[in-house]
């Protein structure tokens, strides 16, 4: 699949896309309580578009590895005024809402967002499936092991990669018999895998590439990096351009990324070199 389809718009992949991170909340790991407020929030997703950012992801609960989870009612109080601010400053943009809650999303889609971003694959909110299929809007389809609380006390696979891509195999199938087309895998790197785990899945990524869905990856500053290289995700920026290369050569169609030019100048390299004959 090449191209997403929703809202009347088009996003294609034909190159690669950038996903900007905007974290409305007091506690991520990387920018918790850097962008809480409303006008910092918009401040925030003005400065990635500029920076040529394809798509805004709004997101209103924490989900680092022992993240304890928020009401839903706060989770809508903290990204509906965000998505309705950039909906209206902004309305071309692409808008994702990044929530594993139907009672979340509806708020978020009627509020402007355009896509969900469901961390859980629908196993955290057993009607998502359904209401995607009403809704008629794309799907961002990750996969976790466990819930942010636990994912990261003891994951354990025979086999990480051809586990994970049995289980897109099977939910991508699920839903397309609910008549759901239109959808982007994440291997959610870092949600119940180890170092080793999340290194051999992007070693592997173009395994996924076989399901003809767009691939997302999700690696920008993660404890991956940082616990390698050394240090905090502060200083993880060069590891993750590092990672981005690897994961744009081995068939990622979207980047989700903090750091938005950053990503764009590795797109725009990884462009040049395969524009050489």
């Amino acid at each position: 699949m090449n191209s997403i389809h929703f809202n009347g718009k088009i996003l294609d992949f034909s190159t690669p896309k950038v996903m900007g991170i905007l974290n409305c909340t007091s506690d991520s790991f990387f920018d918790g309580g850097k962008f809480f407020s409303e006008s910092a929030a918009l401040q925030q997703a003005e400065k990635m578009l500029i920076e040529g950012a394809d798509i805004i992801d709004v997101g209103g609960m924490s989900t680092r590895p022992g993240a304890e989870p928020v009401s839903s009612n706060e989770e809508i109080k903290r990204i509906e005024p965000v998505i309705a601010g950039l909906r209206r400053e902004f309305p071309g943009i692409f808008i994702s809402a990044d929530t594993f809650r139907v009672e979340v999303a509806q708020v978020a889609l009627d509020a402007g967002a355009d896509i969900v971003n469901d961390i859980s694959g629908g196993e955290l909110d057993k009607d998502m499936f359904t209401f995607i299929a009403k809704r008629k809007v794309p799907y961002i389809l990750m996969h976790m092991q466990g819930t942010p609380r636990n994912m990261q006390i003891n994951p354990t696979y025979e086999h990480v990669v051809s586990e994970i891509f049995q289980y897109f195999i099977q939910k991508v199938r699920l839903l397309k018999s609910m008549g759901i087309e239109e959808v982007i895998i994440d291997p959610g790197f870092g949600f119940g895998k180890t170092i080793a785990h999340n290194f051999e899945l992007l070693n592997q990524l173009e395994v996924f590439s076989i399901l003809e869905k767009p691939v997302l990856a999700g690696l920008s500053r993660k404890s991956m990096l940082y616990k390698t290289i050394g240090g905090g995700p502060e200083e993880a920026l060069s590891a993750t351009a590092a990672v981005h290369m690897v994961a744009l050569e081995k068939g990622a169609g979207i980047l989700r990324v903090h750091d938005v030019k950053e990503a764009k100048d590795v797109i725009k390299i990884f462009s040049a070199i395969n524009a050489v004959h």
